[in-house]
């Protein structure tokens, strides 16, 4: 089954020469060692290990995205060019890895929790918006699902892309919290509002 690429060959060629410019420039002085250290090629070769199991992270995060935003099995399929079975079965989500920002918290004392689902791109904001004006903030996410926790305030949500690292700096300076490593291709954030309630103050 043949691909439908949705990239420019000029595209394709910078998405390539940014991982390579990644791998190689990551570990200090690794370029450099190429050139009169054998052991040089073994750090080469742990460097593209860590990039190649980023890429697949990203890719099926990605899918994930595409399925979040609505695109069927077969059209994720035809642009991996794979069928629509192959793809489904490499990427669909399974419950023991969909919480992206870590487990729920249990025991006694721990706050309340719930999932925000289904969610798609589109209205996984407005849903975040709605809960946290009810006092509920973002704890994990996954696959068409968020997770979120009660407290004794309101709460405000963004998400920036993950590339955006100057602004991440700045909002993280400006009071949001992030919210686990990122959901490809997006980060989560959350800042508390207001003033806290009379009730004891929630766990975060």
């Amino acid at each position: 089954m043949s691909g439908e690429p949705l990239l420019g060959p000029q595209e394709a060629v910078r998405i390539r020469e940014g991982i390579a410019a990644a791998v190689l420039g990551a570990p200090e002085g690794l370029a450099e060692s190429l050139e009169h250290d054998a052991d040089g090629y073994l750090r080469l070769v742990d460097a593209s290990r860590v990039g190649a199991e980023e890429a697949s992270r990203l890719l099926r995060e990605a899918v994930q995205g595409a399925r979040a935003a609505g695109h069927s099995w077969d059209t994720v399929g035809r642009v991996l060019g794979v069928s629509r079975q192959a793809a489904q079965q490499r990427f669909a989500g399974k419950p023991a890895d969909a919480t992206a920002a870590g487990p729920a918290a249990g025991g006694a004392g721990a706050a309340e929790r719930r999932i925000l689902s289904p969610v798609s791109a589109f209205t996984e904001m407005a849903a975040l918006a709605e809960a946290g004006r009810d006092g509920w903030h973002l704890v994990g996410y996954g696959p068409l699902f968020h997770e979120v926790e009660a407290s004794d305030r309101p709460w405000e949500h963004c998400r920036v892309p993950l590339a955006s690292g100057g602004r991440h700096r700045r909002m993280e300076a400006e009071g949001w919290i992030p919210v686990g490593a990122g959901w490809f291709p997006w980060r989560y954030y959350k800042r508390p509002l207001g003033a806290a309630k009379a009730a004891p103050e929630q766990a975060r």
